[in-house]
């Protein structure tokens, strides 16, 4: 039997990154645009009723979450399995429950990074199939946008645009079912589409961090080019100044409603990492004495800055589009994955050049995906190779290999036809609101139960230096409290989940909340596991449990290893 208790570190060859942030690996989610989106598949808040809530969530739970994680990894070289085995024994359920969310975004977010391919695809045909109404699967209710702009608002009502019908009849061809309690079968063409993402996830997992950061040199960068390029598009476009003007201006009445702070906090989260175990894997990789104070500070900055300026690219096009279509912006009916797949093709069709600007922005969406998709899959394989080095550590491989065809397999329900429907179900409870308990959970425990001046040292014996009070006050206090009143109030005003064109059942709705519990279940069932198995009176079980385990190869502040210049001051 596996030692709960053990200190041991990995028993297999664990190779160092060749540099902090050459690599790239800690921005697996840098260009998921949670600004200019806010969405989880249902509604888009916009950014101005967006900006306020999602940089206040970084300054009291983002920043400080992600710094502690990456401090985590680094001190301890291990994933999220075997971290907390180290720190507090009986939160060992929290890599548990991390792995089955990362597990369930992988199986529904590789998906959509598939219809982005499908897209791509198409876009070098000698002409954008979505730029006419004259295909096989347009309805007598399809008009373009130039015809819809010399319609009134009563007479377009009921008319729908090329791209909305190619995304809705071609590519996801929903009109084949009939909800989310008949999907209908699998469609081909869509599921070799995934099985490709699935082909290039595997081939840049399968040797680990030195053949992903390979790959991540390009996904990293390319987007960047790319977004810059889109950039100077879409402000010199009529009516972008409207867009950006609708950007940027608050709503203020929407910052009393508690479902736009909870998403402002999950897109958090998903953009910078914390609580999904991508900055424990992938810290785990640096060097002792990396300066992970430096990454935590730079790379968060250059990944919200980065969304921040994605929000002018989507915004300059959504003026575009309300200008062409005689339309207010908030008029112009965005919800869910509708923004990407519909609005911006749409758009791009109407440019000069429609082919070139539509193969740059679908490569662009891909390599954020892909970019993303490593970040929690390595998350799931460094856990598990940390936790079983001698069964899965020595031959991570076949182990990857496995993984993934068991993830696709459990992925192709959401390439049926009614496949956005179950896209949007785990989208929303997969990982969603048990993310924010977990990170919840992440800083108590290394708070209240592991300590916050034991912290303080391990950090200072990687750089030398201690964190400031900020950091402390925000483990210690000020993210926990807040992250617990998030989730208690995403709870108590829990919607049903619906759209203009469908409500989902009831059904429905208790297999998402099944689909939460699942993950968070493991957190209680492993505490009463190891209480059980623990020798002992009630309080030596408790307190061997909540005791972290002292390892005996942690290294010692030495200042001729560490980076030769900090980026910035603790």
């Amino acid at each position: 039997m596996q030692d709960l208790y053990s200190s041991a570190s990995p028993r297999y060859s664990r190779k160092h990154r060749s540099s902090s942030l050459a690599d790239k690996d800690l921005k697996t989610n840098t260009g998921t645009l949670p600004i200019a989106c806010g969405s989880d598949g249902r509604e888009t808040w916009g950014g101005g009723a967006f900006l306020i809530p999602y940089c206040i969530m970084l300054v009291v739970g983002g920043l400080p979450l992600f710094y502690m994680e990456l401090a985590l990894g680094q001190h301890y070289r291990s994933g999220c399995l075997t971290v907390w085995r180290r720190i507090c024994p009986a939160l060992k359920g929290i890599g548990y429950a991390i792995c089955i969310i990362d597990l369930y975004v992988g199986m529904h977010y590789n998906t959509i990074i598939g219809w982005a391919v499908y897209y791509l695809v198409a876009s070098f045909q000698s002409e954008l199939p979505w730029l006419k109404c004259n295909q096989t699967w347009n309805t007598e209710n399809c008009s373009t946008m130039d015809e819809m702009g010399r319609l009134n608002e009563t007479n377009n009502t009921y008319l729908s645009t090329p791209a909305k019908e190619y995304y809705e009849r071609e590519v996801l061809e929903m009109n084949k079912a009939n909800g989310i309690d008949d999907i209908g079968p699998i469609k081909f063409s869509l599921a070799m589409c995934v099985l490709f993402v699935f082909i290039l996830v595997y081939f840049s997992l399968w040797k680990g961090v030195r053949s992903t950061g390979k790959v991540v040199w390009f996904t990293a960068l390319a987007p960047y080019v790319i977004l810059f390029i889109l950039l100077i598009r879409g402000i010199t476009l009529p009516g972008a100044a409207d867009g950006i003007s609708f950007y940027l201006t608050p709503k203020w009445e929407k910052l009393g409603e508690i479902k736009v702070w909870t998403d402002a906090a999950i897109q958090i989260f998903f953009s910078l990492g914390p609580g999904f175990g991508t900055l424990l894997a992938l810290a785990s990789y640096n060097k002792f004495h990396n300066n992970c104070y430096r990454d935590a500070i730079v790379t968060s900055t250059v990944n919200c800055l980065t969304s921040f300026l994605a929000g002018f690219v989507v915004f300059s096009v959504l003026g575009y589009m309300a200008n062409k279509q005689n339309k207010k912006i908030d008029e112009m009916g965005i919800e869910g994955f509708g923004l990407v797949f519909i609005v911006y093709p749409e758009a791009i069709a109407t440019m000069p050049l429609s082919n070139f600007w539509s193969i740059i922005f679908f490569i662009m969406l891909i390599t954020l995906g892909l970019d993303s998709t490593f970040g929690g899959l390595e998350a799931v394989i460094t856990a598990l190779c940390d936790e079983y080095p001698r069964i899965l550590g020595r031959h991570r491989e076949v182990f990857v290999a496995g993984l993934l065809v068991f993830v696709f397999i459990c992925s192709l329900p959401t390439c049926t036809y009614g496949g956005t429907y179950l896209v949007t179900l785990m989208n929303i409870y997969g990982p969603g609101i048990s993310t924010l308990f977990i990170v919840f959970l992440e800083a108590v425990g290394v708070s209240w139960f592991y300590g916050v001046e034991r912290f303080e040292r391990d950090i200072e014996r990687m750089i030398g230096k201690k964190p400031c009070m900020y950091w402390t006050c925000c483990w210690a206090i000020i993210s926990p409290v807040f992250i617990f009143v998030l989730f208690v109030s995403s709870i108590v005003f829990n919607e049903d989940i619906s759209t203009p064109a469908y409500t989902y059942p009831k059904w429905s709705i208790t297999v998402g909340l099944l689909l939460t519990s699942s993950s968070l279940v493991c957190i209680p069932l492993y505490i009463f596991y190891l209480y059980f198995i623990t020798p002992g009176t009630f309080y030596q079980r408790v307190q061997k449990m909540i005791t972290p385990v002292e390892s005996s190869d942690v290294m010692v502040y030495n200042p001729t290893l560490t980076t030769a210049n900090y980026g910035t001051t603790v």
